[in-house]
């Protein structure tokens, strides 16, 4: 058996994040070879990820990452089991890299890559939890803009066109994280949502017993209220809420965003 030096242990542990007996251990398989037994350690590491895969994640944490000119970025959501585990520097510095990994795709929804996914899982190799890379988005624009609230658990990617101050665009951004809209306009929000609050105004209408032509008025009222409440232009900005976001927008066009919240 080759020997194994104390060295070597450390640096593997250093490279890792493993305890030192199985890093020795994994040496002593390697017969030394330092790659070798990282590759073990890897695969111990993906045993590892399979067999806690189906404990729930219910926290976790969102990162952005922007290109240098702030045309570009994405935006991930990376959960794990527990608080304490999202608090943890190794699973911040690995949401961090994730979201670097995702700002290299293209424009959209993006399923982890094989990058993204042993990034998590050497980082559930360290930390010992169950974790996954949940949701990834990128947007692309004239300008983008990015907000995380100070906890992490909330985050906002948008991509505007037109000119645009940096303390405006940080306000939309913060705007839609609170707001929480669904779509740009009021055409944008989805026909199903639109669909049940018909349903719900008509049953309301139905039971106020008022005649059919007011009670069609009343539920013309309430969808378009639902509407209004739901599209990001059409709602009240939250720095003077006597305007409106288009109102403050101006000749500034939203071209894309994206709201997470994690576990939602």
């Amino acid at each position: 058996m080759a020997e194994i030096s104390a060295a070597a242990v450390k640096a593997l542990r250093e490279q890792t994040g493993q305890g030192m007996m199985e890093c020795k251990k994994a040496l002593q398989e390697a017969h030394g070879d330092v790659e070798a037994a990282r590759d073990l350690l890897r695969k111990k590491g993906l045993v590892t990820a399979e067999r806690k895969a189906h404990r729930a994640t219910s926290e976790g944490l969102i990162a952005v990452s922007l290109d240098t000119e702030k045309t570009s970025g994405a935006m991930v959501e990376v959960r794990c089991e527990t608080d304490f585990c999202a608090r943890n520097e190794v699973f911040r510095a690995t949401v961090a890299k994730v979201a670097t990994l995702a700002a290299g795709g293209a424009d959209g929804p993006i399923e982890p890559t094989p990058a993204m996914t042993a990034a998590v899982q050497e980082a559930l190799a360290k930390i010992g939890e169950n974790m996954t890379c949940a949701r990834a988005i990128k947007i692309s624009a004239p300008r983008v803009g990015a907000y995380i609230h100070h906890n992490g658990k909330v985050g906002v990617l948008v991509g505007v066109e037109g000119p645009i101050e940096e303390p405006m665009l940080a306000d939309l951004c913060m705007h839609i994280a609170f707001a929480d809209p669904v779509g740009i306009t009021t055409g944008d929000v989805p026909a199903g949502l639109v669909a049940k609050e018909r349903e719900i105004a008509t049953a309301q209408a139905a039971d106020s017993g008022k005649p059919p032509n007011i009670a069609e008025k009343m539920i013309a009222g309430k969808v378009a209220k639902f509407l209004a409440a739901n599209a990001l232009l059409e709602q009240p900005f939250i720095r003077d809420d006597k305007k409106k976001v288009k109102d403050v927008l101006g000749a500034v066009k939203v071209k894309a965003f994206a709201r997470f919240a994690v576990g939602q």
